[in-house]
This record gives C-alpha cells, structure tokens and sequence, in this order.
C-alpha cells in the first residue's frame, strides 16, 4: 500500500497530533497518550462525515469542540464533587490547547470589536449577529465566542 500523499508546505494538525502520539507512547505518558488517541479519532470521524481531508480550520473546530465538551464535562464533575474526574479533564484540556492557536486576551478583543464595530457601522442590539458572524469569521479559534459575545453587548446598546 501506498503511504498517504503529504501536503507541500505546512503540517496539518492531524500529522503534528500522530508524531507527539508516537512521542507521548515512547515516553509512557498514559494521560496524553490517551488524549491525544481521542482527538484523532474526533478527526478521523469527521474526515469521515465530510467526505473529504479536513481543512486547516476544519481540523481547529473540531479540537476546539474536544477542548469545549471536556470544560463542560469538568464542569458538570466540580458540581459532583468529584475532583479526580475534574482533574482529568483539566489535563485533557491542557494537552489539547497546545494545538489550539492563543487565545486574544480580554483587551485585544475588546478592541477588535470595537474596530468591526465601527467599520460594519453597526449600533444596536440587533446587529449582534453581524458582529458576531464577521468576528468568528476573521478571528475563529483566537476568540471564545461565548465571551467575545458577551464583550460585544456592551458595544452594542
């Protein structure tokens, strides 16, 4: 059989995930080992769903919705009093961020939002999607929208 033919240029996330798999089994890392098997089969299910190789900010929905379901996931065992759980997911999510782009902090997005604000002209509560749609559309996996959200009522009033 014939290996899988590589893309020119950058590496996809899928192939950077493989090699720190192989790394983390070498090295008897169980946690990440274990997180990482997980996300490549998230990938894997959704190449599958689509159809076709994942895209760049394909591959980044879909670890960001692993790095979402396990928040939740350490949520829902904070108020189950079960620490060890949360723990686990915690560290879950710690191994998955590596791959996630950095986040913007607090004030970059206040003055993105600001700035798309101004350029879209947008005013009042109901171009709240707009706002939303061009800053997920410009800044996605930069940017929680959960808190981009939240940041963007304040400008539009």
């Amino acid at each position: 059989m014939l290996p899988a033919p590589r893309r020119k240029g950058r590496v996809s996330f899928q192939e950077r995930i493989e090699s720190n798999l192989r790394d983390a089994m070498r090295g008897r890392r169980t946690l990440e080992r274990d997180t990482l098997r997980m996300v490549l089969a998230d990938l894997k299910n959704q190449r599958i769903q689509e159809g076709h190789d994942l895209t760049e900010s394909e591959e980044l929905a879909v670890i960001g919705r692993a790095v979402k379901t396990r928040k939740e996931s350490a949520r829902q065992y904070a108020e189950a009093k079960r620490s060890d759980l949360e723990q686990r997911e915690l560290d879950e999510i710690a191994v998955i961020e590596g791959y996630l782009p950095t986040q913007l902090g607090e004030d970059e997005v206040r003055s993105i939002i600001k700035a798309v604000v101004e350029e879209e002209g947008l005013v009042g509560k109901q171009d709240l999607g707009r706002l939303m749609k061009v800053l997920m559309a410009r800044h996605r996996g930069e940017i929680d929208g959960g808190s981009a959200r939240a940041l963007a009522a304040e400008f539009l009033v």
